[in-house]
């Protein structure tokens, strides 16, 4: 199965993906190379999950702040691509913040379902070079953010 169908296997609904809020670009590309700004966990709805893992939140909440970011992360990679997510070859990295409290040490479990779903949707090409990186904040309070660079 191509990414497309494993989407649509996976019930991931893929939002119209927003223009950057500040002075950056959503994604660029060099050569083979597709980056992506970091996404935040925002909701088809517009909701932003919010808050700091080990005091407002679990780390069930984290890991589903981390799949909403990964699946910003699609939507920006897909309008790269022009709406054709199948020209992705290859995720090579994601890096994953978390807004966590100074003794949670288990950015890398939030991070998790972030992973998964790159492998899902892409396969093997899906796995990739990882770092899960705790913040003391982000932006708009956000609770976890996530960047990645493919190849296309």
């Amino acid at each position: 199965m191509n990414p497309s169908e494993n989407i649509k296997k996976l019930n991931i609904e893929i939002p119209n993906a927003p223009d950057p809020v500040g002075a950056y670009v959503a994604f660029k590309i060099s050569g083979s190379l597709l980056f992506i700004s970091g996404q935040l966990p925002i909701s088809n709805d517009g909701k932003l999950l919010k808050g700091k893992i080990g005091k407002d939140l679990k780390l069930e909440d984290g890991q589903k702040a981390a799949k909403l970011c990964i699946i910003n992360v699609l939507a920006q990679a897909k309008k790269a691509m022009n709406g054709d997510i199948n020209k992705i070859k290859n995720c090579l990295k994601i890096t994953g913040y978390v807004n966590s409290t100074e003794d949670f040490v288990d950015q890398p479990k939030v991070i998790n379902p972030a992973s998964e779903t790159l492998s899902n949707v892409f396969g093997d090409n899906g796995k990739h070079t990882r770092a899960a990186i705790s913040s003391n904040a982000l932006p708009l309070g956000a609770a976890v953010e996530i960047d990645a660079i493919f190849e296309i």
